[in-house]
């Protein structure tokens, strides 16, 4: 199977070729939370690429719950119109544009001053980093079911919007990942305890949106193949879930792994593995593809057409790239051409794990920013100066965040 050969997904759509712009955070948002100018930008640059499917960075489904201050958000109607612009810039060559629906639960900053939810009151354990993150309040029912109705709202007004499809986002450890998890998860009631009950929130999650949107709206989701960590969410209880998933009507499941605690989306474990430099995630995704009634997708460090060959090759049925599209945008076009370019960052090997994993991000953003402006790519940016840039942003967007929450309370 060639990666330029067209996808047919379950509801019908069909999806020009094999290769996805994965997500990434951009942290782009206006003032308003809604769609920047330069985001639209940044996915103009994307769609120019000519990708078979575009998927955004995070997108909250409440703005009072957001993995940070310049994230964007949409829970009513009131930026519909940014919304539409962003769907048009991104869908003008035909591609395929995805929200990505997400709630970070504990992964809340505690800096943007809201209370963090989680299935159970347990804080990340990220050692003197713990701190940086709100403390969680276990959720009640009214909370779930609440949670519940924001994806499915959201996906409505993405349709509504004139993006093709959304992404219920349930790994890298944001709030669905959370109830999935042994280690977050501590409920007795019938969202915790055995995995059917810690899997049933994304099962409503799914079923709702899917009753919100018309059938030719596609729907996803984002699943860890494990979370890597000891006694987590493992490869075992992903296949588990990839079953419960399956009499569902799911277009496209993709396969990450890893949490802010272990950032394995970022080529890094804590259990232990060792996980490979170039599809961290495909040893597990071939062992899922014989179980999974719906197209599979893998993303984590690919950037080589020979690696997205292989996946495909594995019964894998699309192949998702970040971080080599911030650096070379073009880059399917230039593999159409023949041209086999490997676009990479040098790794940051800092001692300090999650200020090396905050580096890497700042890095990659700084990347995404440029591309925004109009700007090259800069591949030799230097890890210390881009997390300088990166936190001083935070820190102007974040304050511009808090007033706007203080101002919407009043």
């Amino acid at each position: 199977m060639s990666p330029f050969e067209p996808l047919q997904l379950p509801n019908g759509q069909v999806i020009a070729n094999r290769i996805a712009k994965a997500a990434m955070e951009e942290n782009m948002a206006d003032a308003r939370q809604a769609p920047s100018r330069q985001l639209k930008q940044l996915y103009k640059a994307w769609a120019d690429g000519e990708p078979g499917l575009l998927l955004t960075g995070n997108v909250m489904i409440d703005r009072h719950a957001m993995t940070g201050p310049g994230g964007v958000a949409l829970e009513d109607e009131q930026h519909l119109d940014s919304f539409r612009e962003w769907a048009d810039v991104a869908r003008a060559k035909g591609t395929h544009f995805w929200v990505q629906l997400s709630h970070p639960g504990r992964q809340t900053m505690a800096n943007l001053g809201q209370q963090a939810l989680a299935p159970s009151a347990i804080a990340l354990d990220l050692g003197s980093f713990s701190r940086l993150f709100a403390k969680p309040r276990a959720m009640t029912q009214e909370d779930i079911q609440d949670v519940i109705k924001r994806f499915a709202t959201s996906a409505r007004l993405a349709e509504k919007a004139g993006f093709t499809g959304v992404q219920i986002h349930g790994a890298h450890g944001y709030l669905l990942s959370q109830f999935l998890s042994p280690l977050s998860n501590h409920r007795t009631d019938r969202w915790g305890g055995s995995l059917e009950n810690r899997a049933r929130l994304l099962l409503e999650v799914v079923h709702a949106v899917r009753a919100a949107v018309s059938p030719s709206f596609c729907v996803a989701v984002k699943l860890n193949s494990a979370d890597f960590q000891r006694g987590g969410f493992d490869d075992a209880d992903a296949r588990a879930v990839v079953e419960m998933l399956n009499p569902l009507p799911i277009d496209l499941l993709e396969l990450s792994g890893g949490s802010y605690e272990a950032p394995a989306m970022q080529g890094e474990a804590r259990d232990g593995r060792t996980l490979a430099r170039e599809a961290y995630f495909l040893e597990f995704a071939r062992e899922l593809a014989i179980i999974a009634k719906m197209p599979l997708m893998v993303t984590g460090g690919i950037r080589r057409l020979p690696v997205v060959q292989q996946v495909l090759d594995s019964g894998i049925a699309m192949a998702g790239i970040a971080t080599a599209l911030t650096l070379e945008p073009q880059l399917l076009k230039h593999w159409r051409e023949g041209r086999d370019l490997n676009p990479q960052l040098q790794p940051i090997s800092w001692k300090r794990k999650p200020l090396a994993a905050l580096a890497t991000l700042a890095v990659v953003r700084d990347q995404m920013r440029r591309l925004s402006l109009g700007r090259l790519p800069d591949a030799k940016t230097t890890p210390w100066l881009a997390l300088l840039r990166d936190q001083w942003f935070i820190a102007r967007r974040t304050r511009q965040y808090r007033a706007a929450m203080t101002q919407s309370s009043r």
